[in-house]
């Protein structure tokens, strides 16, 4: 007995030094643990995994934890990944592809999603693997990710840049059409990315613009303010006969979203927010309502003071907070913006070094955008929507469960009216998206 005592502790200790060589994790499977792979997935409820290269048979996309019943055709995912297609204007890359999409599980023959996971692919049709061939195949582009994927992985796929290619997007911005068809059902809420500057041009603060599909897609530098985009598109232009690239600013801003989205401390919405928008390629820096600017006012400028408006509501008289404050939605605007940095590969010689080390002149080439902005756009637009999509599930996971007797609320109602009440989706509204699959998201 004190023998067998003795090897069950010894395949105890055993055992828990490999769990704290691998993680708790080892010895506690979770749903958490089952990923696709690390890195390649996001999400907790709504949550998507994207795969594929550059160069590679295609990219896509797997959406999980999509709600069942909802309209979902292959004409409402076109649409959005139409304003990031490369080849759509001659502000960027001349890569042509049509970039169509194969909706190959998880909705209905009659366009209806089944609760079960969507599988989205696009395929790649116009890859010219041979730019990447000699020099490129060896040198590093100076500011690119091979340097590091070598350094991590030991090796990479050096045509198109692999994963690290904006190309992989699509998958997001695909999820991102369902993640916004789940909003408006839901509450109305609608996400619009713009572009906000280029390099030291930028709408002024003081200016009145629309900010609507419409405007924003009138403008091939998706700027909906007419004088600063004819601006933007003149330096963009200017840079790209240069062989050069410049980058700027997106701001996204997402109307109707109810209050209590987010869950402190470690799920703050803005948290969840900048992780999703920092993750995309080329991004740099994001903020959220008077971000880095309102460290120059006082607690008094800067607050949003409170008021009760028309309805009955309780609103906020600005809106410095970005609709967030304590991490949670407060049912005002959200307002966001991410900051992009110029594209890595440039036909401008260039000093780096090789794999080996070795001294060498690189010039890039292959087929780029001069400026990341005009795509970059409907690339925000998806992660706000997939983050806010994610946090709604959340939200109703735990706070919706329970009903209790009318006398228990006697809380206000927070933030702007709805278009509808939330979760009570309006025949009108899904007759219209049924039947125009042009309806905007």
């Amino acid at each position: 007995f004190e023998l067998r005592c003795r090897a069950a502790m010894m395949m105890m200790a055993r055992a828990l030094a490999m769990a704290s060589w691998l993680g708790a994790a080892a010895l506690v499977p979770t749903r958490e643990t089952v990923r696709m792979g690390v890195g390649n997935s996001f999400g907790r409820i709504f949550r998507i995994s994207t795969f594929g290269e550059s160069h590679g048979g295609g990219v896509g996309v797997i959406v999980d934890g999509c709600p069942p019943r909802m309209p979902l055709t292959q004409p409402m995912v076109q649409k959005e990944l139409d304003k990031r297609r490369p080849g759509q204007s001659r502000l960027t890359t001349p890569r042509n592809e049509s970039d169509i999409v194969e909706i190959l599980s998880g909705v209905s023959p009659d366009g209806l999603t089944l609760g079960t996971p969507v599988g989205m692919l696009v395929r790649n049709a116009d890859q010219r693997s041979k730019d990447y061939e000699g020099a490129m195949a060896v040198a590093y582009r100076p500011s690119h990710a091979d340097a590091t994927y070598d350094a991590k992985y030991g090796v990479r796929a050096i045509a198109g840049g692999g994963r690290s290619s904006a190309r992989e997007t699509i998958g997001r911005v695909a999820a991102g059409a369902v993640a916004k068809a789940l909003l408006e059902l839901y509450c109305g809420c609608r996400v619009h990315a713009y572009v906000r500057q280029v390099q030291d041009i930028a709408i002024p603060e003081s200016a009145a613009f629309a900010v609507s599909e419409e405007a924003i897609e009138a403008s091939i530098a998706r700027c909906p303010h007419p004088e600063t985009s004819e601006k933007m598109i003149d330096r963009i232009d200017e840079i790209r006969k240069t062989g050069n690239s410049i980058g700027g600013v997106v701001e996204c801003v997402a109307t109707h979203v109810p209050a209590g989205l987010g869950s402190p401390v470690f799920d703050k919405l803005e948290a969840d927010l900048a992780k999703a928008c920092l993750s995309l390629p080329a991004a740099k820096g994001f903020e959220v309502g008077s971000g880095f600017g309102g460290v120059l006012l006082t607690g008094k400028d800067h607050n949003d003071e409170f008021y009760v408006d028309a309805q009955g509501r309780t609103r906020t008289k600005s809106n410095r907070s970005g609709g967030i404050q304590g991490g949670i939605s407060n049912g005002e605007p959200v307002v966001v913006r991410v900051a992009f940095k110029p594209t890595s590969t440039i036909g401008q010689r260039q000093e780096t070094v090789t794999r080996d080390g070795e001294p060498v002149q690189l010039r890039g080439k292959g087929r780029h955008d001069p400026c990341v902005l005009p795509r970059a756009a409907p690339m925000v637009e998806a992660m706000v929507a997939l983050t806010l999509a994610d946090a709604l599930l959340c939200h109703a996971a735990q706070t919706k469960l329970l009903t209790f007797p009318a006398e228990y609320d006697h809380i206000n109602p927070l933030g702007e009216e709805l278009p509808h009440p939330p979760g009570q989706v309006p025949q009108a509204l899904l007759d219209a998206m049924s039947q125009d699959s042009r309806h905007p998201l």
